[in-house]
């Protein structure tokens, strides 16, 4: 019988913390993984003790998804290659901005023959125009790397409230056994191979829940969310259509959690939400809000925004894109968020 399959789990944020809860219950009952699961974690300092000393102690991540016991079998590992050495399946789930430097400081102690699935909801800019996550972590550490993306708000996922999620991935070999590491009765998962989607979607409803909080913010009510959240599916399905390699983008992985589901529950729940509707109320920024209102989390949705506005600016797409770019002048521009009713009244949508 091969070795059971050693688990790492890069990240242990709100959503990091909520999936160590499902790896490390099911690493202690299915023989085909490794019983300890490594989870990295930025060292802080909490009430005067080190993160990582209360997670192995008291098995609780207090500062990040208080109230929720982790498995004693996730070990918090401080120093990321000592978590990563000899891992065999990697769970990268930490904010986009950090995956470049992280891939480069575990390259050369993960083997090529590891695999790897990415929950990190962002793109990044390249030289090239777009550029996937899950490319990023391929390109720079030479794994096969599958995405998980759906309607999985962390607390309800730590909870075990049912959810479902979708698995995009490449090979579907490698989907499946992730599926097999990561489904609960309450988590379920469907694997599909249009993993480029699934993973566009996940990134693009950050930038739809930005707007549907804007409107939340003006008190624009439930009719006007609805709109935000039609014409936002329709860029989403417009940016996956444009910027696919082959051009080739499947309709019905839209109707997947990583679609449609997720765009929704982003648009009532999630943080991107929350803080934009505190952005149309208070006039504070976007870096004071996240300061204030969250407990040390970054926000995806806006750095998400201003990475898709400057590929759509380079290739003079952005009028094709009014929603995306309103979001993205609210933002950073100082357009008024009032402005952001006026983008969906004159959409293309309409004409």
């Amino acid at each position: 019988m091969a070795a059971p399959l050693k688990v790492c789990i890069v990240g242990s944020g709100n959503w990091g913390s909520a999936i160590a809860r499902i790896v490390g219950g099911n690493a202690r009952t299915l023989q085909r993984f490794a019983t300890t699961v490594k989870m990295w974690v930025f060292e802080e300092n909490v009430n005067g003790r080190k993160l990582t000393d209360i997670i192995n102690t008291d098995h609780e991540n207090v500062k990040y998804l208080p109230g929720y016991k982790l498995p004693d079998n996730v070990v918090a590992v401080p120093h990321l290659r000592d978590a990563a050495e000899g891992a065999d399946l990697l769970v990268f789930v930490v904010p986009h901005q950090f995956i470049r430097g992280l891939c480069d400081e575990m390259v050369d102690c993960v083997s090529r023959t590891a695999r790897g699935i990415t929950l990190i909801k962002g793109i990044d800019e390249g030289p090239e125009g777009l550029k996937l996550i899950s490319d990023i972590i391929r390109e720079k550490m030479d794994i096969d790397v599958s995405v998980l993306m759906g309607a999985n708000i962390a607390n309800e996922v730590a909870a075990e409230n049912f959810c479902e999620t979708t698995i995009g991935s490449k090979s579907m070999e490698n989907g499946l056994l992730f599926k097999e590491l990561l489904q609960t009765p309450n988590f379920r998962i469907t694997v599909v191979d249009d993993a480029d989607t699934v993973e566009l979607c996940g990134a693009l409803k950050n930038i739809v829940a930005v707007g549907a909080g804007f409107c939340d913010g003006l008190r624009c009510g439930d009719n006007t969310k609805a709109a935000v959240i039609r014409l936002g599916l329709m860029e989403m399905i417009a940016f996956a259509k444009l910027f696919s390699k082959d051009g080739v983008v499947s309709s019905a992985t839209f109707l997947e959690s990583c679609g449609v589901a997720d765009l929704i529950t982003t648009c009532y729940g999630g943080r991107n939400r929350r803080v934009a509707e505190a952005f149309a109320k208070t006039g504070k920024t976007i870096e004071v809000l996240e300061q204030e209102m969250l407990n040390g989390q970054k926000l995806q949705g806006p750095a998400t925004s201003a990475e898709v506005y400057h590929i759509l600016k380079e290739k003079g797409l952005v009028d094709k894109f009014p929603l995306f770019a309103a979001v993205y002048q609210i933002c950073f521009e100082g357009r008024p968020v009032r402005e952001m009713i006026s983008c969906l009244q004159s959409h293309p949508e309409h004409l």
